[in-house]
């Protein structure tokens, strides 16, 4: 079954806390980003200032160039996942390796050009595999569905993979995102910029677990 996992994006601290707050009540499974400044243009809060409500299973999204400058701090914070991008200036291969050592899943993630038999080993050593259709460290971005069929292509490497999608959800595509093969939703903007979030999030729950339609 698929699922609508809600994107934090923080800046500031405060920017952080006023974001768990606002999901607290409904979300279970959250996205967070981090950015160097470097691998994207825009500089989030850094790992060493992460935190979150007991219970959450939280995935990092890690858009940063060196992942050894930041994978022990990230460890430490023992989330569910953390996410490498396949275009860092490292082989993630072994640093997918540490994470699961510490027991937490390894996922990577794909740029709209990376081509996934390109970095077949990296597929084949990752837990989660999320195709990212949106801009580095912004909400928003178009949903390009050209990129579903690189579900197709991974599948064919690693057929068991949960699959990720970054950019984009909104309600009028997140039922064709799931029909395309997309395991988990992580939603910025739709969220994030909805007066009544929980409301937001429980529409795009039922849309993408609807039946019947043709």
């Amino acid at each position: 079954m698929s699922q609508i996992v809600p994107t934090i994006m923080a800046e500031t601290l405060d920017q952080l806390r006023e974001s768990t707050q606002r999901l607290q009540t409904f979300a279970r499974r959250v996205h967070i980003d981090i950015s160097d400044g470097e691998f994207a243009p825009t500089f989030l809060l850094p790992e060493a200032q992460l935190f979150w409500p007991q219970g959450w299973e939280v995935d990092i999204h890690a858009m940063v160039a060196r992942p050894s400058e930041h994978i022990q701090q990230l460890i430490q914070l023992k989330p569910s996942m953390v996410i490498f991008h396949a275009e860092t200036q490292e082989d993630v291969v072994p640093h997918f390796a540490t994470l699961k050592q510490a027991g937490i899943k390894a996922g990577l993630a794909l740029l709209k050009t990376t081509v996934p038999s390109t970095v077949q080993p990296a597929i084949e050593a990752a837990d989660h595999v999320m195709i990212f259709s949106g801009d580095l460290g912004k909400f928003g971005g178009t949903a390009s569905l050209m990129q579903l069929e690189k579900i197709r292509l991974i599948k064919k490497i690693k057929p068991n993979v949960e699959i990720g999608w970054d950019g984009g959800v909104k309600l009028d595509n997140a039922y064709t995102l799931t029909q395309g093969g997309a395991d988990v939703l992580n939603v910025g903007g739709e969220i994030a910029n909805s007066a009544a979030p929980a409301d937001t999030y429980n529409e795009l729950v039922k849309e993408i677990n609807k039946h019947g339609v043709i």
